[in-house]
Parts: C-alpha cells; structure tokens; sequence
C-alpha cells in the first residue's frame, strides 16, 4: 500500500515517518477493537477532529458499550462528519472501519463535501486485542473482514492509505515522536500568494494578441535563439494568471504553450487548466478522442515539434490544477468559474465545473451546450475570475467577471490587474475562426434611458474605481425603491447622490476636555495615511444639495434627454426636488449665480454640490415636531421642578444635589433652545433662501471631482460673486506644521463658539493625485471627516449630552467610516459613467445603491 511506514525487514522503526493528511479532508482510522485507534487519535490529533463511534454512542445512548444504539450512532457520527467537511475541517473518524460497506458509507459522505480522504490501517492481531481485554469472537470477525478487505482497499477511492504495523504501533505509543502526522493543505489552496497578478482570459492559440498584451501590461518578453517566445518577467514582480483554453483553434498553439510553459517554470506564472487542455493532454497521450473544436489543427501544429517539446508540453498539460484560491481566500480563477461550496475543494465533480461549468443537459440552436448562469446566484465574498464563455465586454456579476473575449473569434484578448481591478484589452489581428454562435448573442434591444425593476433589485455587487467592490444586500435596495419610485426627481437628473460623512475619530483627552470632537482628531487619522495637506470648510448647517444645470433646453434635451422644458434639478440626498412649487424659480436663479462658472469651464452643462440655506427653510417641521418639541417641554416642566426643589429645600429636607442637578438641566435646556434656533431663519418662497456650492464635480467631458483638487474648486466657486451663493469659509493645513495645526483649530474653536455648526476635513489633494501618490492604492482614504461644535452637538445628543462623554468618546466609528467610503464610490462611479455617455439605466443603478446604502444599521447621530 502507497505510503505504508512498515520499518524495512519488519523491524521496528527506530526513526519518524511522516504522515500526510488531508488537511480539510477526512482520515478514517482502520483497525479492529482494541487495536490502539482511539489512544493513537489522541495523542495525534486534537480532541476535537476526532469523532468516535463510542463517542456518538454515549451520545444517543448515554452509554457507549451499548451496540443496539449502533444505528443511531452512526447516524450521528456521519451528519457530524458532513458538518465538519462542509466547513473545511480535518476530521478524523475513530471507528472499526474494518469492512467495505462501513468504510464506503463514510466515502460517500465525503464526496458529497468534495473533500479528500486517507486511511490509517493499524495492523494488531486478534491475539493482542483479546490480551487487551476485547471479546475473543467479535475481534476474530472483524480481523477476518480486515484481512480480506485490505487486498482492495486502494481501490476504494483513499488518496493515500498508511499502514502501521503491531510493532511500530507500540513503538509509536511508547514514542509519540516516531509519528509526524502532517496536514496537507490541498495544491490549489494558495493564500500566501498575494499579487499583484495579471489575469488573462482565454488565448486559444493567438501567440501574436498574447504578446501584445502582455507587453501592454509591462511584461518584458524573453527569446531563445531561434526568436521564439520562452518566457516573461514584470519589472514590477507581477505575476501572470492563465484561465486556461491557451490552445486550439488559433494559428500558434505551440509557441504559446511554450510562452506559458517558460513564464510558469521561473515562478512568474500560473496556469489553470481549461477543457481543450484537458482533451489535447489525452490526444497527445494517444487516446482516443474527438478532433473537433480545433483539436485537429493543434495536433497537426504538434507534428512540426521536435520531441523534447511534445513531451515538456505533455507534463505541463497533464500537471494543470483545475482551480486557484489565491490572496487569503479573496481570489478564485478558474477556467469555466466556481460555486463558492467547490472554492478549494478537490475531487471529479469539482474539476468537471471548473473545466465545463453548469451545464443544463440541453443544446442550443448553434448544438452547443446550454450553460446554466451560475454567476447570477453567487453569493460568495471571493472574487472569481473566469472564461470559458465568450461574452462580447467583461462585465461584473455580482462577484464574478468572465474574461473570454473571443480572441480567437476576431474579438479581444482580455485581462483584469488585480488587485487593482482594471481591464486591459488587445485586439484580435484577424478572426481566426468563425464562432459556432454569435459573439454578440442576440438581445432585447434596450433604449439607454429605459430603465428596469431587474437593475436595481435584488442583492447586487457594483465595481467602482474609488471605493472598490461595494455590495447592497437585497433587503436596502427593497427600502430604497420606495422613496426613488414615489418621491424622486426624474432619474434623467439624478446623475449622482452624496455620501454620508463619518466624524473624526477621538484626539488627545489633555485637548479635548469638555469636546465630543475636536479637530486633532481629523488630523491626526489624515496624517497617520501620509496625507500631508488637508483643507478645513465651514460646514454649512443647511440642506445638502445636488445642482444639476444646463445653460438652455436646448442643452437638456441632447444631454439629458429631457424635452419638457425643464432644465435642471436641485435635490437633496434622497433624490427629492427643493421646493418644487417654485423649482424653475429656484432653477433659473442658480442659473444665473454660476453661469461664469459655465464660461470658465467651458461646459453647457454642470453638477454641482452644495448646501441650501438656511436649514429651516427645508427642515422647519422637524425643528417643530422634535427639537422645538423637546425645548418646549424642558422650559415648561424644569421650572417647576425647580420652584419645587426650592420649596422642599426651605423646609429642610436634603434634597440639594437633586436640586442643583435640576438647575443645571434647566440651563443645558436653554443652551439647546439656543443650539438650534441659531439655524431658524425666516423665509418667503426664494427670499432669504442662500446656494453654498463647495465642490464642482462635474461637466462635459470632466469628472472635476475626482481630478482636481479642494483648492481648485474653492477658486473657481469664489469667482462667484452673485448675493445668492454663500461662499464656504476654509483653511489649509499642513499636517507636518504645529503652528498651522494650531491656527486651523482656533479658527474652529471661535467658529463654532459663536454659533457655526463646524467644519469638514478633506485632504487638498485629489483622489487622483493621491493615487498617483501611491496614498489611495492599498488603502480607501476618507474623502472627508467631520468636526462638529460642542452646541452643534447639543441638538444631535441632546441637551444633557456633556454629561455622557465619556461614554460617547467610545462609540464606534468604523461601520460609519466603511459606509462612506462604499457611498462615495458608488457616486463617483455614477457620475463618471454619466460624463462617459454611458447608457442612463448604468449611471443610474450606482445612484440607486447610495440610497440604498443609507438604510445600513448605522447611528443617524454619526
């Protein structure tokens, strides 16, 4: 038997055999009773990978000699192991395991996990099993089974089958040291390999578009003497990534097995196997096969190679892994995709879908096989990267991307960098062959502004460039439809929503003293990511507002395409129109504020955010209902607490502390009144009514918000010199200079103790020029952090909130801080998508996943 630690000469081993297992895989130990099982699982394994069958006796029977449970038992022993399995642990099964049936049912179970399994036979005599105290008959029968049974054993489907003899069985429990038991990790399972890697769709024999784009990616290309391609290497130490299907059909199928056969044996190159592989391996092995689907050609390309290739290319074909989980679990490639239960798994089932995905059993038109579309249901947190089916452009769903391009079909040879989730494309040089099917499968036509319930519904995964991979769960975009279906602007305008904004996270407590937030806070978590120069606003205690202008209607209808007349839209995080009685109104005013805006920029069109002023023109009922409500009662309720106090106290009673507690109450109960009326203006219509726009993100052909920096967009708006634009008080600060810290902070402490709400912290930089930077590469950086006043937040905690600052010093920031970081993606990506002239319903569904965003289980007082 493979593997055996039978000492040579029968002699008992004097030195270690190492035993490899499975390492998310199943053991069974095989021996009859009495023979050392459970004392050899207990000092080899942890007492949690074993389950006994005496074990699962006890359980079901409260006693674990008791064979009339043994049905049971089993019962539960195998639902224990499946359980196990499922989850990735090596488990050993602590049982006789001395016959076929016994053993084959505990198979069974493993391969409906996809998991591997060893045996380890411990050969003891009946003899020495009846001396150890067990029942002379029932040890004679189960060494017979034995006996006979360990002739075929290796035919049972074990990957490997140890045997240790009666000997070396007591040496060892004498010795544990004599066995190292060694768990595998199965050969596709790399998570120590983190990237960067440059992962490369379906090449099908094209040498030439290969080449191409591999230099595209920056990879050096290396030649023998006879010019042919034999490797590769990336300046960058990048590391190259084939989804298999390198050959047939295309005009070169040996120079690029010869390309990728060089890259993988320098270790700058994986390679999964694809299923023209696989049918190539095993024509070249001299089986027979079927030659359709460019078989013939590549073997007759094959005639032309001298022997030693043939044979290197016969290994390397036959050696190929059908799946990779990569990055700590973050990356799966595989060549037709994976299921997330088949991520890491190892048996035919799980090859036979990694080659040839899920197929339906039925054929096409074209007599191709129907694929069933497993990557609409994945659900999975590891990105996996395929190819297999050609598809006219990659495209993310949910967390998959293909990457068959139909390179050979005179498509693209396509790539995906990762980490960094960007495509890179070739073109074919010549349709080599004419597809079976379409490249561009036949679909609805489908109008770019038409939009449809299936866009937004459901759990969803969206790719943006500034946020990463971001997820809305079905259960938030289900709240989100309501308001955007009932009480939002046309979805021709609404082009981008903002992001929340988390606070700063705590400063120094010797600075703090009697603040929630101080600006050392914002400071010190910018600097701690090596921005080194950030701008301090005033944050405005207003409305925030969307501004989506064009110059005439003209300009609406060919960009927006809106014909009615409208010419714009000023909305506020949900999507809903300010003042819509008089929205022109509002709309031919903002025009003519930032109409240099459309000179200097020379756009027809702009997006612009701001905030409305004052905050009780849009929130006068909240003010009302809440926070006027609350004062209210405070003023009607404390002072007569307090005459109260006042009149128990002049009889005596001790009652001073409740009394001063009452005082001071009263008078936080003033300050709040005071917090909150600051911001009650009185307006009529449009008068008193102030725009404060202090980013502009966007115009024809310009994403400005993600390409130019803080100070250029406090330069262009402070050109604006209309009495309707409220211009945006600011600082800059070098995180690096004490003294600017210390300005900026004092700015900030007489802003807000004069009744200012406070200020956000942005670095000046742009995401762009921090990228370039290297700041944004590893890590998303806050697009802004807010410092809000001690009164300010007085209206958010309440009125007594300072009594409670400790405790609120501790709350947590971090689901707050990854929510705006999710929503400022999806909204960059929104606008940039509208600025490329992308279809409405693309731009649109990143719009939507902001809103739905904002359903999060998040404290609304962050």
């Amino acid at each position: 038997m493979d593997n055996g630690i039978i000492a040579d000469n029968g002699t008992t081993m004097s030195k270690a055999r190492e035993i490899k297992v499975p390492a998310t895989g199943l053991v069974l130990l095989v021996g009859i009773s009495g023979s050392g099982k459970s004392s050899f699982a207990t000092q080899h394994f942890l007492p949690t990978q074993v389950i006994s069958s005496d074990f699962c006796r006890g359980l079901v029977a409260d006693d674990v000699t008791d064979q009339s449970s043994t049905p049971d038992a089993f019962e539960l022993l195998h639902t224990l192991v499946g359980i196990r399995l499922k989850r990735g642990l090596l488990t050993v099964v602590d049982a006789t395991n001395v016959q076929p049936d016994a053993r084959k049912a505990l198979m069974n179970v493993a391969k409906s996990q996809d998991a591997l399994v060893d045996a380890i036979v411990l050969e003891v005599s009946d003899k020495t099993a009846v001396a150890r105290g067990r029942e002379p008959r029932v040890v004679e029968r189960q060494a017979r089974s034995l006996f006979r049974s360990l002739r075929g054993i290796r035919k049972e489907g074990f990957r490997r089958v140890y045997t240790i003899t009666e000997a070396d069985a007591d040496a060892a429990f004498a010795n544990p040291s004599l066995i190292n038991i060694v768990p595998e990790k199965p050969w596709n399972v790399r998570p120590e390999l983190h990237g960067p890697f440059d992962i490369i769709g379906d090449v099908h024999g094209c040498l030439d578009e290969l080449i191409h784009l591999l230099v595209k990616l920056g990879w050096e290309i290396e030649y023998n003497d006879a010019n042919q391609a034999v490797g590769a290497h990336h300046p960058d130490n990048r590391t190259a990534i084939f989804l298999g299907d390198l050959v047939d059909r295309g005009p070169d199928t040996p120079g690029v097995l010869r390309l990728v056969m060089g890259m993988v044996a320098d270790g700058n190159a994986l390679a999964v196997c694809g299923n023209h592989e696989a049918k190539l391996v095993k024509a070249l092995q001299g089986r027979n096969v079927n030659t359709s689907h460019g078989l013939a050609e590549s073997l007759a390309q094959f005639e032309l190679q001298d022997d030693q290739f043939k044979l290197g290319a016969i290994k390397f074909l036959d050696g190929l892994i059908a799946h990779y989980v990569l990055d700590d679990g973050k990356l799966v490639v595989a060549h037709a995709g994976l299921k997330e239960q088949y991520h890491g798994r190892t048996s035919a089932r799980v090859r036979a879908f990694a080659l040839y995905g899920d197929t339906t059993g039925e054929s096409d038109e074209f007599g191709l096989p129907v694929r069933w579309p497993w990557a609409r249901e994945y659900r999975g947190q590891a990105m996996v990267v395929y190819g297999h089916t050609t598809v006219p452009e990659p495209e993310w769903i949910n967390n998959t991307i293909c990457l068959d391009t139909g390179v050979v079909f005179g498509g693209a040879l396509t790539a995906l960098r990762y980490p960094e989730k960007e495509i890179v494309q070739v073109k074919a040089a010549q349709t080599y062959v004419e597809p079976a099917r379409p490249l561009i499968e036949p679909t609805e036509s489908r109008e770019p502004n038409n939009l449809r319930l299936s866009d937004v519904v459901g759990t969803r995964w969206f790719e943006t460039q500034y946020g990463g991979k971001v997820k809305v769960p079905e259960e938030n975009a289900a709240a989100a439809l309501e308001i955007m279906s009932r009480f939002a602007v046309d979805p021709r305008w609404l082009i981008y929503l903002p992001p929340t904004m988390s606070p700063a996270g705590r400063a120094n407590a010797e600075q703090t003293s009697g603040y929630l937030e101080f600006p050392d806070g914002a400071f010190n978590e910018y600097q701690d990511v090596k921005v080194s120069e950030v701008i301090c606003e005033e944050k405005h205690m207003g409305s925030r507002a969307i501004v989506v202008i064009a110059k005439d209607q003209g300009v609406a209808e060919r960009r927006f395409g809106i014909a009615d007349g409208s010419t714009g839209a000023v909305y506020s995080r949900t999507g809903r129109a300010f003042f819509p009685e008089v929205h022109e109104e509002l709309l031919a005013r903002t025009r003519q504020a930032v109409w240099p805006l459309f000179e200097q920029l020379k756009t027809d069109w702009l997006a612009l955010d701001c905030e409305l002023l004052p905050w009780s023109a849009k929130a006068l009922p909240l003010i009302k209902e809440q926070f006027a409500a609350i004062g209210a009662a405070a003023h009607a309720a404390l002072p007569v607490a307090e005459q109260a106090l006042t009149q128990a106290l002049a009889r005596g009673l001790d009652l001073a502390p409740l009394a001063s507690r009452i005082t001071q109450r009263a008078a936080n109960a003033e300050l709040y009144r005071d917090a909150y009326a600051a911001y009650v203006q009185p307006t009529n219509g449009l008068e008193g009514v102030r725009l404060a726009p202090f980013q502009i993100l966007a115009g024809e052909g310009e994403l400005y918000a993600a390409t130019r920096s803080h100070r250029w967009h406090m330069e262009q708006i402070g050109q604006l010199t209309d009495p309707f634009i409220k211009q945006t008080q600011h600082h800059y600060v070098d995180l690096n200079d004490a003294t600017s810290r210390a300005a900026a902070t004092q700015w900030w402490v007489d802003f807000t103790s004069s009744g200012g709400e406070g200020m956000v912290v942005k670095p000046v930089a742009s995401i762009a020029e921090l990228r370039a930077d290297g700041i944004f590469r590893k890590k998303f950086v806050q697009p802004g952090l807010k410092v809000r006043g001690r009164e300010y937040l007085r209206i958010i905690y309440g009125p007594d909130y300072l009594d409670s600052l400790d405790k609120l010093r501790n709350r947590s920031l971090e689901r707050k801080k990854n929510l705006a970081i999710r929503e400022y993606g999806l909204g960059l990506e929104s606008l940039a998508r509208f600025v490329n002239n992308d279809p409405l319903w693309q731009v649109h569904q990143y719009a939507f996943g902001v809103l739905a965003l904002e359903s999060e289980p998040v404290d609304p007082r962050l």
